[in-house]
């Protein structure tokens, strides 16, 4: 049956920008679809969490956290992570659509590997892995299910930061260790604890499979395959292989060491020695007369076998059992002048010549390549210029959104250029990410703001004002992002700046209710009582005008209907009451739910409007007041 087709996940538009085309994989944690992201129009590799994890509110938490870290590792060997989101029930991480097939694959279709081959794979994956410790990341779950090879021959390494995330669910309290067993280092098994040595030690579990073909403990449980990791040794891959080289033995017993201090200090320095290791390791033998044995990879060093030449000829003694013979002596004659021996001044010349070009020859410089470093770490970079003969100098770092901190960034000269042996590589090391703290400007003037956000190098975006007492009016309340937050250079920060207080509208209101309200909100209240057509006793006017800003303790001034007036001559001329008109008690209704209290009314006969003072959704004050007697059909006003 076709999986892909029964998945409900297929053809659904994902937060309204991810169309699912197709199932890639099903992990123990995710699944993996091939997916479309519409908005900028590139296939990615959308991971979804099952759905037992996307309903631990803790998971979901720190996953976003995990997503935003990953997000910022930058490296050539790391699948690069784009985007995180939910949708509904969905929790997903959007990453770079990798083509290939996993190291997995790769041993199940080959079986083990030759050394130099499995090294070649393992400093890439040392290298994303030395990338990731230098940002203060642990993988926790290396191995090769999470090493990607991509159809060009590229090492990518996925999954960072998922395992830590899934340490925040529920499921880790029921025993189940996070990681897999196989590659566990002793400590995560005895205390579930990790940190960039427990990486090298599945790195070093992972090189003895490639070189094997199989993991160093097997067993009928996960359990006995654990408790082996505590208490065994890895043994030598050469005892299963007999022409593993003592080098890689080497390499595999230093990152599988049971105690953490014993195992090299991170991924780079783990790195630093497989390429050493890779750099020993015998070539093939090139047969006279013909071309260089070229492999699918670049030399990480030197070529091996460099015959040193003398800067200078030597002095040639003459072959054993000659002797130089001297011309014959001749009874001197008479001649006419001197007649030269050209054959002699001929073949002296052609030696002086000689000479000369052997000299030549010998005294030219020896040439080499540049190696390719971008991307690698520096003292990795430091190592391979070292063996290969050239001298590094250290540039000031620059920024750079692609390369992580503490890398090579660029070479002068660059990659391939011809130097003499013994020249200077000058490396410019990245910076990573240029990243700009917001600044803290609560309390100051909008321009003062606006001014110290862009001299820290990030732009304003919005200015709103909000209603506020605490905060003195025309001042910064918050800034969105907060301050102390990190963004990118040119980024938008928007500023919320107080108004103050805000009038509230009291319009319609009893005159004690209304004094009462807005005394408690801060202002001054002087009543003016005015005859008026209006109902007695409620406000006709009011100065501030209702929403106008205004300050704290300021003066107000409501004028109301004059409250003598008797009530029912008041219906009556307004056509509300007849002398048999049948009155209602009118309810009291304050601290009701005012759905609830409208529903209450209107049951009785009365219409209702309902204002708003800013409040929640609860009565707070009502015309008329509770236990008046009203007309029937007659209005209730209601404010919340």
């Amino acid at each position: 049956m076709d999986t892909t087709t029964a998945d409900p996940l297929v053809g659904r538009l994902l937060d309204g920008r991810y169309r699912i085309e197709s199932r890639i994989a099903r992990g123990g944690m995710a699944t993996v679809y091939l997916a479309l992201d519409i908005r900028l129009d590139r296939t990615v590799a959308l991971k979804v969490m099952h759905r037992s994890l996307a309903e631990d509110p803790a998971f979901v938490r720190r996953f976003i956290g995990e997503a935003k870290s990953v997000a910022s590792l930058s490296h050539p060997n790391v699948v690069h992570v784009f985007d995180q989101g939910t949708d509904n029930d969905v929790v997903y991480l959007s990453m770079e659509y990798v083509p290939g097939r996993t190291l997995r694959d790769i041993l199940r279709d080959r079986g083990r590997l030759p050394a130099r081959e499995a090294l070649e794979i393992m400093i890439p994956v040392l290298a994303a892995l030395g990338a990731a410790h230098q940002a203060g990341m642990v993988h926790r779950d290396v191995k090769p299910e999470n090493v990607l090879m991509t159809d060009d021959g590229r090492v990518k390494v996925v999954d960072f930061g998922l395992a830590k995330a899934i340490e925040a669910t529920n499921q880790t309290r029921t025993g189940v260790m996070i990681g897999t067993v196989g590659y566990m280092a002793p400590e995560q098994v005895i205390t579930g604890a990790a940190d960039v040595r427990s990486d090298v030690y599945a790195a070093g579990i992972m090189l003895f499979e490639l070189v094997t073909g199989q993991q160093p403990y097997d067993g009928e449980t996960p359990m006995s395959v654990a408790y082996r990791h505590v208490h065994d040794t890895v043994p030598a891959p050469s005892s299963l292989v007999p022409e593993v080289p003592p080098l890689v033995d080497t390499l595999v017993a230093s990152a599988t060491a049971r105690e953490p201090e014993h195992r090299p200090a991170d991924a780079t320095a783990m790195l630093v020695a497989a390429v050493d290791a890779h750099r020993m390791l015998p070539r093939t033998t090139i047969p006279p007369g013909t071309g260089p044995v070229m492999s699918h990879s670049q030399p990480l060093g030197p070529p091996q076998g460099t015959v040193s030449m003398p800067l200078g000829p030597s002095p040639m003694p003459p072959p054993a059992g000659h002797t130089l013979i001297q011309p014959r002596a001749e009874a001197p004659r008479q001649r006419r002048g001197f007649r030269p021996n050209w054959f002699l001044v001929l073949l002296a010349a052609v030696m002086v010549v000689a000479v000369g070009l052997t000299g030549w020859y010998f005294a030219q410089p020896e040439y080499v390549t540049v190696p390719d470093l971008v991307g690698q770490n520096l003292a990795a970079a430091e190592k391979n210029l070292t063996g290969a003969g050239l001298v590094m100098r250290k540039a000031e770092g620059q920024y750079d959104e692609k390369v992580a901190e503490g890398l090579v960034l660029s070479t002068d000269p660059a990659a391939k250029s011809e130097l003499e042996k013994g020249s200077t590589i000058t490396l410019v090391p990245s910076l990573g990410p240029k990243r700009i703290m917001v600044p803290n400007v609560e309390g100051k003037t909008a321009n003062e703001a606006r001014a110290e956000i862009a001299g820290a190098g990030l732009s304003v975006g919005t200015v709103k004002r909000l209603a506020n007492q605490e905060v003195e009016r025309d001042r910064v309340i918050r800034t969105s992002p907060q301050s102390g937050e990190k963004l990118k250079e040119g980024a938008k920060v928007n500023i919320y700046v107080s108004a103050g207080l805000t009038m509230p509208d009291v319009s319609g209101m009893p005159k004690d209710q209304a004094a009462e309200f807005l005394s408690r909100q801060g202002f001054q209240v002087q009543v003016n009582e005015v005859d008026d057509d209006a109902e007695p006793c409620t406000v006709i006017a009011q100065a501030p005008k209702a929403k106008s800003e205004v300050d704290k303790n300021a003066q107000v001034m409501v004028t109301v209907a004059r409250c003598q007036t008797d009530i029912w001559d008041f219906f009556r001329k307004h056509g509300e009451a007849r002398d048999d008109e049948q009155f209602a008690l009118v309810p009291g209704v304050i601290g009701k739910n005012v759905n609830d209290a409208k529903a209450e009314l209107e049951a009785l006969g009365f219409r209702v409007q309902v204002q708003r003072l800013g409040g929640g959704g609860v009565v707070q004050y009502q015309r008329p007041l509770p236990n008046s007697e009203r007309p029937a059909g007659s209005t209730v006003y209601l404010w919340q």
